[in-house]
C-alpha cells in the first residue's frame, strides 16, 4: 500500500517506517524537516519525503489538500494536536482513503478514577492538550461509527527509547534524577511515590500500529491503548533503579506545597501535570482484538534507555 506518515522522523516512526518499508509498502514522510530518525536503519533510504509545515499549512487550509494529493492508501497521523486539524484532514480525505491512524494519548481521560481505564471511560481531561486530544478522539471515533470514515485511534503513554531522556521517579524529564540515583545519593519523591505513570517503549506503540493497519476491520471506528503491560508508582520506579545501578534505595518524601520549592518550575510543572493525572491504562482490549503483545515492561522500556544514555556519556555518574 501506498501509506503517508505524518511526522514520521519521532520516537514512534523510528521504529515504524522501516517496519512499514521492510513489509513492502511504498512510505511517505511528511515532515518539517527538523529532525533525524533516532535510530539509523538503511530502510529510510527507500522512504520519499515531502517537507511541509503542518502548523502554516493548517492555518492556510491547505494541509489536508496537500496530503490528498499525495494519493494514499493509508494516512498515519502522528502530529495532530487540534480539533480543527483533524476536522480539516478528515474532510479532504472523505472517500480518497482506506484507513486513517491517529496517535491520541491516554492523557484523554484526565485523573485516573477506575485503574486500570479501559477504552469505554469517560473522558474527563484538563491541560490544553488534553482537552484537544480528546475532543480530536470523539470525532475521529464519531465519524468512524457514524459516517463510515475509516478512522483508528491509538493512545500511547510516555514513549520511551534509545535516544532521549524518559520520564524519570519525579515525573519529570531532569536527567539529574538519574545522575543522582546512579551515585546512590538520596532522593526526595513528591507525596509518598504512590502516583502512578505508565510507559510504553517506541517499539512497542510502533507495533500496536501496525497490527491496527493489518486488522483493518477489527480497528476502525475504535480506540486502543498503546501502553505496557502494568503501570508503575514513582516508589516502584525509583526502588527498582536503585537497585538496578547497584545500591540500596535511598528515598525519603515531602508533601507537594513543599516538594515543588526543592525543583525548578520547569521540573516541578512537569511532575505535576503528570501526577495529577496519574494514568494507568488496560492494554486487555488490544491484546484482544488486535492481539498486541508488548515486548518489553515499563521498566525494561526505560532501563534499555537509561543505558543508552551511560553508553553515550548523556549522564554524568
Amino acid at each position: 500500500m501506498r501509506i503517508i506518515i505524518i511526522g514520521g522522523s519521532g520516537h514512534v516512526g523510528t521504529y515504524l517506517v522501516p517496519m512499514l518499508v521492510e513489509r513492502g509498502h511504498s512510505v511517505i514522510n511528511v515532515t518539517r524537516g527538523s529532525s533525524q530518525p533516532y535510530l539509523p536503519n538503511a530502510a529510510w533510504q527507500k522512504v520519499a519525503h515531502v517537507q511541509a509545515d503542518r502548523e502554516q499549512e493548517d492555518k492556510q487550509g491547505t494541509f489536508g489538500k496537500l496530503i490528498r494529493d499525495l494519493k494514499p492508501d493509508v494516512v498515519i497521523d502522528m502530529i495532530c494536536f487540534t480539533l480543527s486539524s483533524a476536522q480539516q484532514l478528515v474532510e479532504a480525505l472523505r472517500g480518497e482513503v482506506q484507513h486513517l491512524i491517529h496517535c491520541g494519548t491516554i492523557w484523554v481521560y484526565g485523573h485516573s478514577t477506575v485503574v486500570p481505564a479501559t477504552e469505554d471511560q469517560p473522558c474527563y481531561p484538563f491541560g490544553e492538550y488534553g482537552i484537544q486530544k480528546a475532543a480530536i478522539q470523539a470525532y475521529l471515533l464519531q465519524e468512524a461509527r457514524q459516517r463510515n470514515f475509516p478512522a483508528t485511534v491509538l493512545q500511547p503513554g510516555h514513549i520511551v527509547g534509545p535516544g532521549y531522556v524518559p520520564l524519570n521517579p519525579a515525573a519529570n524529564f531532569n536527567p539529574a534524577v538519574y545522575e543522582q540515583i546512579g551515585r546512590g545519593e538520596e532522593l526526595t519523591l513528591p507525596n509518598f511515590g504512590l502516583e502512578t505513570i505508565h510507559h510504553v517503549h517506541a517499539s512497542d506503540v510502533a507495533q500496536l500500529f501496525l497490527l491496527a493497519l493489518t486488522h483493518w476491520s477489527s480497528s476502525v471506528g475504535e480506540n486502543f491503548h498503546a501502553v505496557s503491560p502494568a503501570a508503575v508508582t514513582l516508589r516502584g520506579y525509583a526502588e527498582a533503579m536503585f537497585r538496578w545501578f547497584g545500591h540500596e534505595p535511598k528515598l525519603k518524601y515531602l508533601g507537594w506545597e513543599q516538594w515543588k520549592t526543592t525543583v525548578s518550575e520547569k521540573d516541578a510543572d512537569a511532575t505535576w501535570d503528570h501526577i495529577a493525572r496519574s494514568p494507568n491504562a488496560s492494554i486487555a482490549k488490544a491484546r484482544h482484538l488486535l492481539g498486541y503483545q508488548p515486548a518489553y515492561s515499563s521498566l525494561q522500556a526505560i532501563q534499555e534507555s537509561v543505558r543508552w544514555l551511560v553508553d553515550n556519556n548523556k549522564l554524568s555518574i
